[in-house]
């Protein structure tokens, strides 16, 4: 079989085939040692790729992303300005606008970032100027990044409380807006913990009564609308993300990208106007719109918009559609899982799945010895090369019945089951938990 990149590459020669040769002279032979060394070093990790990694939310490179990012190093463009790369700027243009169409909006401002803290910052930049000093609020379950965010910016930033299963809490955002000073809003759709999705509708029904910005930060559940078994009230905020006002989307997370791909839509695109700035040298080549222009960052990889160019045209972001039916295969996964360790007396489980994470831990008398077992499973799992996650989470999100709560957060067991392959491994992961959990509790 032809290397596609290989193939791809010559091809790429050939759009330059008339410039005088000038390639640089390597030594192979050291390329190679080091790059032996390099995978050595390399093996010093847990096996991300593979479907018994089931712990952090760490999914691979689709090899289409893999094979385009690596093509267009070849190149090297950077989607500062348009001098630095054109196509690659008309392909994040191109990509983006897919994402934005995936929420509901054809009218829209957005770029890539180097990830979700990024995309975030330049959310929460633009709520500030519209919402100048006010208060920026997000649930306690929100990433942490929004705290600080806030702080970097100079923005007040306050939690608001969550219900059992890990959701901001309408009634107590109701009882803030009250109080006044509140400028911004943040829905999370999809927390890193958990992955809660928090009431839009509800959150949208306030803002009728209350003005405020609201920011929907869906770097981790961004592509969920897509997936065709989502329950009927996760399904309701999904419809209705077309109504906030900025989202952020991680293509590197669910969007099968390489780390360093993140992205932040503006509903308005006339908000373009408060990133508008003057450079000596930069924005000259070209009349059209530099993404330089409208992005915080400067110099940011063209590899990336390639790489997620090429995915999304492998794989359109349609209902229904392979990549659709990725996601939808992690979340029946993760409900597999989920009633195989409710369904058993050992564990105590916190609320179903929304997405494609759950939570559990060791039943026990008490909330530490719980928080203690939970630990010698996570080790036990991992010697049986089962990878799962730690978690501390509030003892109101789980059914402990009798258990004697010594102390306000129960450490738990954390599993992300974002890959596909997750769906056939389920019964494989299964398994191995119960084997680990028995021989832990020995």
């Amino acid at each position: 079989m032809t290397d596609p990149l290989q193939s791809a590459l010559e091809r790429l020669r050939t759009g330059f085939a008339e410039l005088p040769p000038a390639d640089g002279a390597y030594d192979e032979a050291a390329i190679a040692q080091v790059l032996t060394e390099v995978a050595d070093r390399l093996k010093d990790n847990y096996p991300y790729f593979h479907p018994l990694y089931a712990g952090q939310m760490m999914k691979p490179p689709h090899p289409v992303a893999r094979l385009a990012y690596a093509l267009a190093q070849w190149i090297n463009p950077n989607n500062h300005a348009l001098d630095g790369g054109r196509a690659s700027s008309a392909m994040e243009k191109e990509a983006v606008a897919e994402i934005a169409r995936m929420v509901g909006w054809e009218e829209h401002l957005g770029h890539l970032t180097s990830g979700g803290t990024v995309a975030n910052l330049e959310a929460l930049w633009i709520a500030g100027r519209l919402r100048g000093g006010k208060v920026v609020v997000a649930s306690t379950q929100a990433h942490y990044t929004h705290s600080r965010i806030s702080g970097v910016l100079g923005l007040p930033f306050e939690p608001i409380p969550c219900d059992w299963r890990g959701r901001l809490e309408p009634a107590a955002l109701e009882q803030r807006l009250k109080a006044g000073d509140v400028g911004t809003v943040v829905a999370t759709i999809g927390t890193t913990a958990t992955g809660a999705v928090d009431p839009l509708p509800a959150i949208l029904d306030l803002r009728k009564r209350f003005e405020f910005h609201l920011h929907a930060d869906a770097a981790y559940g961004g592509y969920f609308g897509l997936a065709a078994n989502l329950s009927a009230e996760t399904r309701r905020t999904y419809e209705r993300l077309r109504d906030v006002d900025s989202i952020v989307i991680d293509p590197h997370k669910h969007g099968l990208q390489p780390y360093g791909c993140g992205c932040v839509l503006f509903h308005d695109p006339t908000l373009g106007r408060f990133y508008k700035h003057d450079s000596p040298y930069t924005y000259f080549s070209s009349t059209d719109l530099h993404l330089g222009e409208i992005s915080l960052e400067c110099s940011r990889p063209g590899a990336a918009a390639v790489a997620l160019w090429a995915t999304q045209r492998l794989l359109p972001l349609v209902a229904d559609g392979e990549f659709a039916r990725g996601l939808a295969a992690g979340r029946k996964a993760a409900l597999t899982l989920y009633e195989r360790v409710k369904g058993d007396r050992r564990f105590v489980t916190a609320a179903p799945p929304e997405l494609d994470i759950l939570v559990w831990a060791p039943r026990a008398a008490s909330v530490s010895e719980a928080s203690t077992r939970a630990r010698r499973v996570f080790e036990e799992a991992a010697r049986r090369h089962l990878h799962l996650a730690l978690a501390e989470l509030p003892v109101e999100f789980f059914d402990l019945g009798r258990m004697e709560q010594d102390r306000p957060t129960l450490t738990c067991l954390r599993s992300v089951l974002m890959k596909p392959e997750h769906k056939e491994w389920a019964d494989r992961i299964w398994d191995v938990l119960d084997a680990a959990t028995t021989v832990s509790s020995a």
